[in-house]
């Protein structure tokens, strides 16, 4: 069994959309924010999306940090720091980030975009 990355230094989780719930609409949030159960529309904050072990995301994404852990995310997902996709996630949709960790095992089907430090993210309707 592979070792599991711990969620050291993201700060205190701000809210949880836990298992079995549902959210359908847009979601704004500052600091860090999990989602283990059913979420679908947009999301967008600076800070910190975690995607638990479950859950369901058919979303536009656009967050400071996303980090998935498990789950599935269907949607165009960009974040101004980085991008995690572990091995027990799927990932269905563009990602584009300055930083981008696939691990190995995991699911990804899209385009991967890789920004430096000096470009803007790029809406894909605009291209």
């Amino acid at each position: 069994m592979l070792p599991t990355r711990e969620l050291i230094g993201l700060g205190e989780i701000q809210a949880v959309l836990g298992p079995g719930t549902r959210f359908d609409g847009k979601l704004t949030f500052e600091g860090c924010v999990r989602i283990d159960g059913h979420l679908e529309g947009e999301v967008f904050g600076d800070g910190v999306l975690i995607v638990g072990e479950g859950a369901k995301v058919h979303a536009t994404v656009d967050v400071g940090t996303l980090i998935v852990r498990g789950g599935v995310v269907r949607g165009r997902c960009s974040a101004k720091q980085l991008i995690e996709i572990h091995a027990e996630a799927a990932v269905h949709g563009d990602i584009q980030a300055p930083e981008i960790d696939i691990a190995k095992g995991c699911i990804f089907e899209g385009r991967c975009t890789v920004l430096s430090a000096a470009e803007e993210r790029i809406d894909p309707d605009d291209a």
